[in-house]
């Protein structure tokens, strides 16, 4: 009999679902190709076969499982509470324990993204050859077909001139005060590291003007969100202890990624293997704040003392939810508090604001023609606000915000939130 360890962690869960279908109506991967695999309850089903031992972990299983965003639309809205993101992910966790992870994910995984120094190196090799890929506009560049593993004709930021952490001091103490208000760690991630380095610079000018200490570790490593969420437990314990030990001797961990704030937060939940990895990594969780969760819950920022960069003034704003944002950390009114304030600029509500952009991190990558099909509906909310520019706090949310409004020639820039404050 096979040791189904990773199942017998999420059977409980399992067990939720009553069938009742109500997920078919948001699941963004359902809508789209209407077949029961599709949508929570037929995974859900698939699992609690496979718990029986009547359903065998084949690669057919495995893309059906795959083929899910995370988003958790049919979480929040399911009548049982029917925790299917669990499911999905310790099904996941449980195909990597019998079948491997398979060449090309052992070697991004384990060999490049476990490592920071490598990762970096492989990286700036890249930025090198990336004058071949022709551009598309300002520093957007086109994929071309030979490449079309990765989605042809996708439009992607190019990686960044120089890396962030090439550019961050380890510790930034406020000027003429003698006791900052508290000392936090601010956590890069990949995309803020390695193609948006100013927002995380701007982020901490933000935290320094406002009497926060600011230490930058850079023992840091990335989150974990592609690794862990592929099944990959033993890799994300081993990025979730380095980033424990990075940031042991701070009061918060500051991120401007939605996507990495809700991954650290959710260590506790997936990773440990023993009841004091369990109380260490709630430890750590308990200390992540986004940032948008940060300025306004925890240093108390009036959004009206807060004044919008002069290049946006008079243009229309909306707002895009990530779903690590708004689903899996409850942050909704925080960020729309701030675009209200802002003097200078006109707030317009998306509708549907919180449907997934259809990135869910390496989905867009193995399913990108349904990713552009999810984000139809986005790109259409986009263009009945009428705004200018769209903003988010989730570097992977604009990278496929970007890459769909190129496609459907639409006029709209996408930014960070703090890119917009002065």
């Amino acid at each position: 009999m096979k040791e189904l360890k990773e199942l017998k962690k999420i059977e409980k869960y399992v067990d939720q679902c009553m069938k009742c279908g109500f997920c078919t109506y948001f699941c963004p991967v359902y809508q789209e190709e209407r077949v029961e695999t599709s949508v929570a309850r037929g995974k859900n089903y698939l699992v609690k076969l496979a718990l029986k031992g009547e359903q065998e972990f084949t690669d057919e299983l495995g893309k059906i499982l795959s083929k899910c965003l995370l988003c958790k639309r049919c979480v929040v809205n399911c009548p049982a509470k029917s925790q299917i993101d669990r499911v999905v992910v310790g099904a996941r966790a449980q195909m990597v324990n019998e079948k491997g992870l398979g060449a090309i994910k052992n070697f991004v995984f384990r060999k490049v993204m476990a490592d920071r120094k490598r990762f970096t190196r492989y990286l700036k090799l890249a930025k090198a050859f990336q004058w071949l890929l022709p551009r598309t506009e300002g520093n957007i560049r086109h994929l071309p077909d030979f490449l079309k593993a990765l989605g042809a004709g996708r439009n992607i930021p190019e990686l960044a001139k120089t890396f962030l952490r090439d550019m961050v001091k380890p510790a930034y103490r406020p000027e003429g005060v003698k006791e900052p208000v508290m000392r936090v760690g601010f956590f890069m991630g990949c995309a803020t590291d390695f193609i948006y380095p100013e927002i995380g610079l701007k982020l901490i000018d933000f935290l320094v003007k406002r009497n926060v200490e600011v230490i930058v570790p850079k023992e840091q490593n990335c989150c974990g969100a592609a690794i862990y969420f592929s099944g990959d437990f033993q890799t994300g314990r081993l990025l979730a202890d380095m980033n424990a030990d990075a940031f042991r001797d701070v009061d918060l961990i500051v991120t401007a990624c939605a996507t990495c704030s809700s991954t650290l937060k959710e260590y506790e939940k997936y990773l440990p293997e023993s009841e004091d990895q369990r109380k260490r990594y709630e430890d750590f969780s308990k200390k992540v704040k986004d940032s948008m969760e940060f300025i306004i819950d925890v240093l108390k920022v009036d959004p009206k003392e807060l004044k919008v960069r002069e290049e946006f003034k008079g243009k229309t704003v909306t707002w895009h939810d990530p779903c690590h944002l708004v689903r899996y950390q409850d942050i909704k009114d925080q960020p729309r508090n701030i675009l209200k304030n802002l003097e200078g600029i006109k707030y317009v509500e998306m509708p549907n604001a919180d449907l997934c952009c259809g990135m869910g991190g390496s989905f867009s990558v193995y399913y990108y023609d349904l990713s552009k099909k999810i984000a139809k509906k986005k790109t259409e909310g986009i263009k009945a606000t009428g705004a200018d520019v769209v903003v988010t706090a989730c570097p992977g949310c604009m990278i496929n915000l970007i890459d769909n409004l190129l496609h459907n020639k639409m006029p709209q820039r996408v930014y960070h939130i703090l890119e917009l404050v002065e």
